[in-house]
């Protein structure tokens, strides 16, 4: 199980405690939009463990500790802990970003994600002269890198791909460059743009992977996911493809609604589905359009 941090016990209106165990189960007698099925509450998820949300929280307290203020000595002391975790149990497998039900796998993207935990910490203790145990993350930092390059290559797609000594191919790994694993216009990047594109991409939609190739242990049929979409966009305009990316980024804006937004997929048909609006999708987009005017001039 994944570390938890102690939190205070949320309380709703007037007091109350809030329940914070909310098992999933499927409602039979409700269809949800365009009688997409199953119908859930709760969220088996609460469960499982995926590796990459470190990365994410630390890139972001070193983004804060760099363009805000810097943290505090206690705040320190707990990313430090929180380092030292990963540092023990980066190599486990876990069911990823998708929050996927078919079974725990050595993902890509979870090895990536906890590669940019402990590379953030080692930068803000460089930069500010904090006490961290250098060599040990140093060390570990090191070896996720090695693994994914000897692991998460497949020599026979000429891409990374989604998790270890396989060849299945998901658009998870478009963070590679913006998390600045790898330069947007190594030859290795580039040749996973290229298979990504020809596997992945319609219409400048992109499917997050195929679930006949990856079964996930999901019903239905798989949409596009939009954020992986304006990832796309923004992998292009970082490795200097500007023209494809300024074309896939408008033909993106066309699938909006009549408000600019996004849900969190969009079908074959050009229907948004899924979680609506999806924030994750919108932040996407604006670091999509910066970069993409940037490289633009």
């Amino acid at each position: 199980m994944a570390a938890r941090l102690a939190l205070p016990r949320p309380v709703a209106r007037g007091g109350a405690p809030l329940r914070t165990e909310l098992p999933e189960r499927e409602l039979p007698h409700l269809a949800g939009h365009r009688d997409s099925v199953p119908v859930r509450i709760g969220n088996a998820a609460v469960d499982q463990l995926q590796l990459d949300i470190y990365g994410e929280l630390i890139d972001s307290v070193y983004l804060y500790d760099k363009w805000c203020q810097p943290i505090s000595s206690d705040q320190w002391d707990r990313l430090c802990y929180l380092v030292d975790w990963v540092c023990e149990h980066w190599d486990q497998p876990d069911e990823g970003i998708w929050e996927t039900r078919g079974g725990r796998k050595k993902f890509l993207y979870s090895r990536l994600m906890c590669w940019v935990a402990i590379e953030r910490a080692i930068r803000m203790a460089n930069h500010r002269g904090l006490p961290a145990d250098r060599p040990r993350w140093e060390q570990t930092r090191d070896a996720i890198y090695r693994r994914i390059m000897q692991r998460a290559w497949s020599a026979g797609r000429r891409a990374f791909v989604q998790h270890e000594d396989d060849d299945v191919l998901d658009a998870a790994v478009l963070m590679m460059p913006m998390a600045k694993f790898i330069a947007p216009t190594d030859p290795k990047w580039l040749s996973t743009l290229d298979a990504l594109g020809t596997d992945l991409v319609s219409d400048s939609l992109v499917y997050r992977y195929d679930p006949e190739a990856s079964p996930d242990g999901l019903r239905g049929e798989e949409g596009t996911f939009s954020i992986c979409s304006f990832w796309y966009v923004e992998a292009l305009a970082r490795a200097g493809r500007l023209d494809e990316a300024r074309l896939a980024f408008e033909k993106i804006l066309t699938y909006a609604n009549h408000l600019g937004l996004y849900a969190e997929q969009i079908s074959r048909a050009g229907e948004q589905q899924g979680n609506f609006p999806q924030a994750f999708t919108h932040l996407a987009l604006i670091s999509a359009a910066v970069n993409l005017d940037r490289a633009l001039g």
